[in-house]
């Protein structure tokens, strides 16, 4: 018998499951079934999964939005490139933009405060990712992610892309403080 020569009959879904077969398939579909409601029981319970809100907008919407915000709570200019840092009053909307290849502005929280983060891309999909606390989201132009954020710890977190978006994707850094 020669691996290269076809199967005697072509028709394989018309012969029946081999006990052992229909044994792995029933275990197969009990497994999928049982991780989809982990992942609702993570969601929901285990607050693992951001709950985020999306809504439609045009770069030049989602601009004039977070320019307004950030000339309202603009509190000085970090970098050479002058970036300014935000500090919203908490329950704010604060406003970030993912533009090739840089973060703006930076941004200043409070510890134990509630804020509205807003979230949009202006060219290209860019990623959100929020270290070390774990936190990512992909940002696609046309799209503003609204997450509703309590930092738990003072510091400064690092934010990077992790959707590569071009030549420029390693220096796509910028950071995010909690006070």
């Amino acid at each position: 018998m020669s691996a290269i020569l076809p199967p005697a009959e072509r028709l394989w879904y018309k012969h029946p499951i081999d006990r052992v077969e229909g044994t792995w398939l029933a275990i197969a579909l009990t497994w999928c079934m049982i991780l989809f409601f982990m992942m609702v029981g993570w969601h929901i319970w285990g607050k693992q999964n951001l709950s985020t809100e999306t809504y439609r907008t045009t770069a030049e919407q989602y601009m004039a939005k977070a320019q307004a915000a950030t000339e309202k709570y603009q509190v000085r200019t970090e970098t050479d490139q002058e970036i300014p840092v935000v500090a919203p009053p908490p329950g704010a909307d604060v406003y970030l933009v993912a533009r090739m290849w840089s973060f703006w502005p930076i941004i200043e929280l409070e510890k134990d405060k509630t804020y509205r983060l807003h979230l949009s891309s202006l060219d290209y999909n860019h990623g959100f990712s929020l270290q070390p606390a774990n936190i990512n989201i992909q940002l696609v132009p046309g799209f503003e992610h609204v997450v509703t954020v309590t930092p738990n710890q003072s510091g400064t977190y690092g934010l990077v892309c992790n959707e590569y978006c071009g030549l420029g994707h390693h220096m796509m850094v910028s950071r995010l403080y909690v006070k």
